[in-house]
């Protein structure tokens, strides 16, 4: 089974006034602390722009969550002679048991807008595709 991090660590650089804003709002009890500020205010950007999200989703043909795939499934669509176009917004998970050559054989191209997470050959041969 695949442990799946509920979130991930990003970095921001903001300029000295700005922080001394969010921590004086901190310091009054209006978040508790910097990561709370900066999740509400990724939260609210992301409720802003949720029709554009959902018109690009459905217009790219995107599929929004967590997708997995792991060798049986690869071999079931190589023995079919199928080949993958995968966009995801999320996270895209391949299984530690599944090689390069399987990828290359079974997807013909991957977007992924947040996480990939394979092994190093698999993540070496996506970015060839």
């Amino acid at each position: 089974m695949v442990r799946v991090a509920e979130s991930e660590k990003i970095t921001i650089n903001m300029n000295v006034v700005d922080l001394g804003k969010v921590d004086l709002l901190v310091d009054q009890g209006f978040y508790s602390n910097r990561t709370d500020f900066i999740r509400t205010a990724i939260r609210r950007q992301l409720e802003t722009h949720a029709e554009e999200v959902k018109e690009i989703v459905t217009r790219k043909s995107y599929v929004v969550g967590v997708v997995r795939y792991g060798r049986k499934e690869l071999e079931e669509l190589r023995d079919a002679s199928t080949m993958l176009d995968v966009k995801v917004a999320g996270l895209l998970v391949i299984a530690d048991d599944v090689n390069a050559e399987l990828v290359e054989q079974t997807l013909a191209s991957v977007q992924v807008k947040g996480v990939l997470k394979a092994n190093v050959e698999v993540k070496s041969a996506i970015q060839k595709l």
